[in-house]
């Protein structure tokens, strides 16, 4: 019933002010995107942010599942060491983080140590989405380090026995053994992490304080969509857009789909 809802809003003009009322106006909520500037910027900006945290966060996932599936000393703490960004508030650690990127806060301080270039994270427009990709990959790559961790777990231990026997070294028994096990996983992975990285919201709009600034560089579809609807009261043209999030989300999974094989489990 929502979906169909969102599908009637989208072909219509609302009015939100006094009494609701409904005009119809066919597909040009969906032309006007075309011609929407802040569309293409949010796209740009949601693409890139896409690209750079999914592929990260997944080779990072499985890095830190293959080090803690290993016999390393109190690999029992570290596994909740590397998973407590993920039980913590998204909320409250963007504002850890906004102190940290502040321009005289810890992460300057430490490149300062270094002799390395120190920036304004926050208010450059050349790395404000780079703050927030990299705070969402530290914390949402110990999520899919418990997934692999699951299935790395339930390899069967003989195969590596027999690859050990026929003379393959580690190196051969990951690439040979442990990566083609693990693709129906690292399908479930990347979908899910495009489909949450597609969904950014909180952390943009906090780091901006719901402007997707500066200069547009942290807006993304979810924000502007936010702002169409609770700003400038355009709930029907906010409909279009997010129809338009969901054919991209809906684009890519099926085009993953078809790269890993259709294997989903």
């Amino acid at each position: 019933m929502p979906i169909l809802y969102a599908a009637f809003l989208s072909f219509q003009k609302v009015q939100l002010l006094g009494n609701i009322e409904y005009q119809f106006v066919g597909f040009n909520n969906f032309i006007r995107l075309i011609k929407d500037d802040r569309v293409w910027i949010a796209l740009k900006n949601t693409a890139e942010y896409v690209a750079i945290v999914v592929p990260s966060q997944t080779i990072l996932a499985l890095l830190l599942a293959v080090s803690l599936n290993s016999d390393i000393k109190g690999k029992y703490w570290w596994r909740l060491i590397y998973f407590l960004p993920t039980i913590t508030s998204s909320a409250v650690l963007t504002l850890i983080f906004m102190w940290i990127y502040n321009t005289d806060g810890l992460l300057n301080y430490f490149l300062a140590l270094l002799h390395l270039p120190t920036y304004n994270w926050l208010d450059d427009p050349a790395v404000a989405l780079k703050s927030i990709m990299i705070m969402n990959i530290w914390s949402t790559a110990p999520f899919f380090m418990v997934i692999y961790l699951a299935a790395l777990q339930n390899i069967p231990q003989p195969l590596y026995e027999a690859a050990k026997i026929d003379g393959a070294n580690n190196w051969q028994q990951f690439i040979y053994i442990t990566l083609p096990l693990l693709k129906p996983v690292t399908f479930f992975v990347m979908t899910m992490g495009i489909i949450g990285t597609f969904q950014l919201f909180d952390q943009s709009y906090i780091f901006s304080g719901g402007s997707g600034g500066p200069n547009n560089a942290t807006l993304t579809v979810v924000l502007l969509i936010y702002q169409y609807v609770f700003k400038d009261l355009q709930m029907g043209y906010a409909a279009a857009l997010a129809f338009l999030l969901a054919l991209v989300i809906i684009s890519l999974t099926l085009i993953q789909r078809r790269l890993f094989g259709g294997e989903i489990g």
